[in-house]
């Protein structure tokens, strides 16, 4: 695991220095705090290596003129191969170049194919199997690469440059495509040193944020750094004539139609294939355990690696002191039936104390509050191991969300004449209700008032953070104004599309995971653990697992309004049946609480303060509103408010000069 960055550029006026180079590498220490280093080629001195020659030694290479730079840099954590794993790593003449993030599971059964075609591998790591398999099949070689990953490839010989990111983005990439120059990073921190970039702000990508709590790729927070979409792939190619070419295409799709199977086999495969990605997590040289919740997923990983280990496994969860955000009774009780070393972690989180940690790691505006305990877990893991696995990615494969049951239950009610208007009756908004956001009656005013809307604005409206009449309010005449117009929920309309031909639940479930999923949910593990040192890999992520869950039925997932039904005939001997029946609890924290307690005065002197005023994007009576409701105990703002603060502590960080 480790942190990427680099550029390539034909023009002298558009090179990226050697000290700029090195700035960006720096960035991304957290990512690799073990070892750093660079490949540095400047316009007019493109090498030629001698077989097998270090990268370090200058005098192993002859000059030659070339019409492109270009530079690599690359920080490490070390997690397999501790000796010889360091990157950039080469191909025998030093033509081809790679430095990559992440972890490839099946580079053992790579070198046995690479060296059956006569390839001599000189280190007993991942990363130079990617080198040799893209000599071989060129950018089909992301193809058959099983993992997380985030890849730079320099074809000196062809003067291109590729990058590429993983199926289901559990590993980040950015980019900053401009004339003559391309530039990417690992986090968008490492390309800001690049002086030339634009970094106004995207106003679109704000309005896409307050909506879904992050923002959506290919957009950042800036109008001029893009995310590689997850299975991905961009070609950057210099061209005879000073120019160059750039292509963004995809490598990989999830499959959208359902695939016609006995059951009996189906479950045999997501046996054998489920277990096969937790035993294939299990490789490192460093101390290994993973995430115990106590929640059906993490606890079947943990369950899994304890089968496939001699010894008792590792486990880690984290308490909290407010019983109704915490799970660790059940993730102690979990430990003892599986007889692993477990370790809980009791904190009391505190969101003031951790803002400005998360504000600079996340880069941009990030509103999902669960990265705060995300952060404490990461942290205290950290102290005992340097990999974790995870039970990421099961909820969106196998139905497990509470609003998949809402999807159902409207698709059903959407067949009978009348009901979406008896649904949207204003007398159901009338009927007092508890302000908690899991409070039965609310939760069903909020599924009754959009009955009426077509099946992505209803979901979103569920779902989302400021809806569309909301963020209208919020906005001043002047960022209304210069707002792109634009429809912000063609971004899962796109992906829903996609499945079609599937019933109501898969179609949101599919779309979850690839929009939510990557965008949120693999953002805030990667970052989190990522600030700390920590590797952390989720075993539902592997692509035959997801390929696998995708083409079942939802019938064999959720019945009876409870999903994951065919994980538990899978795996149902594994865990407790508490595990099993127990409802599912989110990852929270007690966010309702601090606004109208600790964080009540840093609440009101930011939002209302003179520098978010003076931005202009935002009606002040509107914050006032939304801030005077919570704090009197009228009405549940908290996510709202949590989305507001992040975004105004980000540009207090970040862009603190910026104004509409």
């Amino acid at each position: 695991m480790c942190g990427i960055t680099g550029a390539v550029w034909t023009a002298t006026d558009r090179a990226v220095g050697r000290a700029t180079l090195d700035r960006m590498t720096d960035s991304l220490t957290h990512r690799g705090p073990d070892d750093r280093a660079v490949f540095f080629q400047p316009i007019g001195n493109e090498p030629i290596g001698e077989p097998n020659a270090p990268l370090t030694d200058p005098t192993a290479w002859s000059a030659h003129r070339a019409n492109v730079g270009v530079g690599l840099g690359f920080r490490r954590l070390s997690i397999i191969d501790l000796a010889t794993g360091m990157q950039p790593i080469s191909n025998e003449d030093g033509s081809i170049q790679v430095v990559f993030n992440g972890e490839i599971y099946n580079y053992r059964e790579l070198r046995k194919r690479l060296e059956g075609n006569g390839h001599t591998l000189r280190t007993q790591g991942d990363a130079e199997t990617i080198v040799h398999l893209y000599e071989d099949e060129g950018p089909d070689c992301f193809k058959l690469l099983r993992g997380m990953f985030a890849i730079a490839i320099w074809d000196g010989r062809m003067k291109k440059l590729l990058l590429a990111r993983d199926r289901l983005g559990q590993k980040p990439l950015f980019y900053a495509r401009q004339s003559q120059r391309l530039v990417f990073g690992s986090e968008l921190k490492a390309i800001l040193p690049v002086s030339g970039i634009d970094t106004q702000i995207n106003l679109s990508a704000i309005d896409s944020y307050l909506l879904y709590q992050y923002i959506p790729h290919p957009d950042t927070i800036y109008r001029g750094i893009a995310s590689l979409p997850p299975g991905h792939m961009a070609i950057w190619q210099a061209g005879r004539d000073g120019g160059e070419s750039f292509d963004v295409r995809a490598y990989w799709n999830c499959p959208t139609t359902e695939k016609r199977q006995e059951k009996s086999v189906a479950i045999v495969q997501l046996q054998e294939t489920l277990e096969q990605a937790v035993v294939m997590r299990m490789q490192s040289e460093v101390p290994l355990g993973t995430f115990l919740s106590g929640g059906v997923d993490s606890s079947l990983i943990a369950a899994l690696m304890q089968k496939n280990s001699s010894q008792p496994i590792q486990t880690f969860s984290i308490g909290f002191r407010e019983s109704e955000y915490d799970e660790s009774k059940y993730s102690q009780q979990v430990a003892r039936h599986l007889g692993t070393q477990h370790e809980a972690f009791v904190v009391q989180p505190e969101a003031v104390t951790v803002l400005p940690d998360l504000i600079y790691h996340y880069d941009q505006p990030f509103a999902d509050s669960s990265a705060i305990p995300t952060w404490y877990l990461s942290q205290m893991t950290k102290r005992q191991v340097t990999v974790a696995l995870s039970g990421d990615g099961s909820d969106e494969l196998f139905s497990g969300y509470d609003r998949y049951q809402a999807a159902r239950f409207a698709a059903n009610l959407d067949r009978i004449p009348g009901m979406q208007s008896f649904l949207a009756w204003p007398m159901w908004q009338r009927i007092p209700s508890d302000m908690s956001q899991r409070n039965v009656l609310r939760r069903w005013k909020r599924f009754s008032q959009a009955m009426t809307l077509p099946p992505v604005a209803r979901y979103m409206q569920w779902i989302g953070i400021f809806h569309d009449h909301q963020r209208a309010a919020l906005y001043s005449e002047r960022f209304l104004e210069q707002l792109p117009q634009r429809d912000p929920l063609e971004f899962v309309t796109r992906y829903h599309q996609l499945f079609a031909k599937r019933d109501a639940v898969t179609q949101f479930a599919l779309t979850d995971l690839l929009s939510y999923l990557p965008c949120d949910l693999n953002t805030k593990v990667d970052i989190a653990s990522m600030a700390h040192g920590l590797e952390v890999r989720q075993p539902f992520l592997d692509h035959h697992v997801v390929e696998l869950a995708a083409q079942l039925p939802n019938a064999w997932k959720l019945r009876w309004n409870r999903g994951k039904r065919i994980l538990h005939e899978a795996f149902g001997h594994l865990l407790p049946p508490e595990i099993w029946a127990r409802k599912k609890q989110g990852f929270g924290v007690p966010l309702d609480h601090w606004f109208r307690g600790p964080m009540r005065e840093l609440t009101e002197q930011t939002l209302l303060g003179s520098a978010a005023i003076g931005r202009g994007l935002f009606e002040p009576a509107e914050v006032t509103r939304l801030v005077q409701e919570h704090t009197s105990g009228k009405f549940d703002n908290a996510y709202r408010l949590w989305s507001l603060l992040v975004l105004e502590l980000w540009f207090q960080r970040w862009q603190p000069d910026c104004a509409v």
